[in-house]
C-alpha cells in the first residue's frame, strides 16, 4: 500500500485524487501503524518550512527508518525542501537532513527582470539523470511550480531534473529509492500523472 503522510501541512485531497485518475489506490494515514506498515510513503507539503518540520516531530524517525530499510519514497513541494539540511524559511530549524544542503529563497532583483516571486505556473524540465525511474519516458516537458524557495544540495549528483527561474533551480532530485519534485505532477497534467504512475512501477 502506497500511503500519504497526513501531518497537516499538504494538500492531501490533490495529491491523492492524482493517484486515482492512475487507478492507483492509496492510504492517507496519520497513524504510526499504518506508516511503518506502508509499502511506499509519499509526503506532499504547502505552507512554512518549520511549521512542517514541527508537524512531522511523530514522524521523522519512521521517515527515516522507511528510507533506510530500501521502501520507495516520493516528497512533493514542500515535501521535497524537507528532506534537506535546513532552509532560509526558518532559521535554527532542522530539516530531515536526508540530503545535505540548504534551501534558499529567490533572489528579489528577478522582480527587476519581470519574473515574480513565488515562482508559480508552468516550466518546463531539463533532464540531467535519464536513469531516474520517475522520469522514465519524461523529456523537456512543462510542469506545475509554486514556491519562493528551492533547494540547493550540496551532492549535485542527485539532480535529476532543473527548470531555469533566474537561477538552475532542482526539480527533481533522486537518490536510490527517494524521489521528490519541486512541482506538483499531480497538477501538471498528463505527463504528471505519468511520473506517479513511474512511482507506482518502484513499489514491489
Amino acid at each position: 500500500m502506497i500511503t500519504i503522510i497526513d501531518y497537516g501541512s499538504g494538500n492531501l485531497k490533490s495529491i491523492r485524487n492524482g493517484f486515482s485518475h492512475i487507478g492507483v489506490e492509496v492510504k492517507v494515514s496519520r497513524d504510526i501503524c499504518d506508516l511503518e506498515n506502508a509499502d511506499a510513503l509519499v509526503l506532499p507539503g504547502v505552507g512554512a518550512f518549520g511549521n512542517a518540520m514541527m508537524n512531522l516531530l511523530p514522524y521523522q524517525q519512521i521517515i527515516r527508518e522507511h528510507i533506510n530499510d530500501g521502501k520507495p519514497f516520493l516528497g512533493v513541494c514542500l515535501g521535497l525542501q524537507v528532506l534537506f539540511t535546513k532552509s532560509q524559511e526558518s532559521e535554527g530549524i532542522k530539516g530531515l537532513n536526508i540530503f545535505e544542503g540548504e534551501v534558499v529563497h529567490f533572489n528579489e532583483s528577478l522582480k527587476e527582470y519581470g519574473m515574480k516571486i513565488p515562482h508559480m505556473g508552468w516550466n518546463n524540465l531539463q533532464i540531467k539523470k535519464t536513469a531516474c525511474p520517475i522520469l522514465n519516458g519524461i523529456g523537456n516537458d512543462y510542469m506545475y511550480f509554486v514556491h519562493s524557495y528551492y533547494v540547493q544540495p550540496e551532492d549535485e549528483t542527485v539532480i535529476a531534473a532543473t527548470v531555469d527561474y533566474g537561477a538552475e533551480v532542482p526539480a527533481v532530485v533522486y537518490q536510490d529509492q527517494i524521489y521528490a519534485t519541486q512541482f506538483h505532477p499531480e497538477k501538471s497534467g498528463e505527463i504528471g500523472l505519468r511520473i506517479l504512475n513511474n512511482f507506482v512501477k518502484t513499489v514491489p
